[in-house]
């Protein structure tokens, strides 16, 4: 039986909990057709949520850091989405480490939603889907749209790209410091969490992330130093310590969007960033599609590149004139 789009967005006005749930599952299957009626529908009611996003190595505690950052924005009296992209299974391709069993201090609160979604071995440790899934947060009224992230590496710096904020967190004894310059996330980042402060090496982790920083902004120069400096904090969000000092960083960085223009071109580049996105993942699909068996160009285009008949770019160009032709 077909899913009935347009009763689940009418739904999803009225504020039904299933129906947010089974649109977030239609956009995490990813059919194009659904997709498309789906954010078609959806994208005029959005762009009211504040989208912040969560990342650090494994094991730095961002899930408990993202459940108490959750709880304090509650205790003001806005509702939150919390999207935790966790790293696929090799088997069923579902999210693996359960953020929502760890977050069971919000499941009678209807003013918190969680759902986990599976990364599926994309890079950037975001889910394809996710940018999507925040525009279905968006359009169901949630104040603030929390994106936890499966990591941070060098090529996972993505998350800045879809969010307002971006919030890294390291804690001591990880080589984090280091792993923050090789990531570059130095750049991306609006605001350092050092979580397990109460553990050794806290004081050392800080002080050379504030070095990296400074140094970053001396290589820079004065003329082009930013307008927003990230600040370093501490926390044990396991006992709650230091997150209302977080939250205040969140806040600041909010109010010094909206002040000048950087909020706005925060907006359009997270734009440009999903439309960039959806013509590549089109394009994907396409040549997926000629690989496949319904055409075969790419083997006849493989065997004439390795009997050296064309070289590879040539090849890359013939398919690029199929997939057009193909697409009309």
């Amino acid at each position: 039986m077909g899913v009935d789009l347009g009763a689940l967005v009418d739904g999803l006005g009225r504020g039904e909990r299933r129906a947010l749930a089974r649109l977030l599952t239609v956009v995490e299957d990813g059919a194009v057709d659904q997709l498309r009626e789906v954010i078609g529908a959806l994208h005029p009611r959005a762009g009211r949520a504040r989208v912040l996003g969560i990342s650090g190595s494994p094991g730095v505690g961002k899930s408990t850091l993202t459940d108490a950052v959750a709880t304090r924005f509650r205790a003001a009296g806005r509702s939150v989405a919390i999207l935790a992209v966790d790293p696929s299974s090799p088997f069923s391709g579902g999210a693996l480490l359960g953020d929502r069993i760890r977050m069971q201090g919000h499941h009678a609160d209807h003013g918190v939603f969680i759902r986990s979604m599976a990364s599926r071995g994309h890079l950037g440790g975001l889910s394809f889907a996710t940018p999507q899934a925040v525009v279905v947060l968006d359009a169901a009224g949630f104040d603030d749209v929390i994106i936890e992230t499966v990591g941070v590496g060098q090529s996972e710096v993505e998350i800045a790209a879809t969010a307002d904020t971006t919030l890294i967190a390291l804690a001591p004894g990880m080589g984090d410091g280091v792993q923050a310059a090789k990531a570059g996330i130095l750049e991306v980042a609006d605001v350092f969490v050092i979580n397990k402060a109460d553990a050794s090496g806290a004081g050392k982790l800080e002080s050379e992330l504030r070095g990296m920083l400074e140094l970053g902004h001396a290589t820079a120069g004065a003329d082009d130093a930013p307008g927003w400096w990230p600040p370093i904090l501490r926390t044990v969000a396991v006992r709650g310590e230091g997150i209302g000092e977080v939250v205040d960083a969140i806040d600041r960085h909010t109010a010094h969007l909206d002040a000048g223009g950087e909020g706005v071109a925060r907006r359009h580049a997270r734009v440009r960033h999903l439309v960039r996105e959806l013509a590549l993942e089109s394009t994907r699909r396409t040549f997926s599609r000629l690989a496949a068996g319904e055409d075969d160009l790419l083997d006849t285009l493989a065997s004439r590149v390795e009997r050296r008949e064309l070289d590879p770019y040539a090849a890359a160009d013939e398919l690029l004139v199929a997939s057009r032709a193909a697409t009309g």
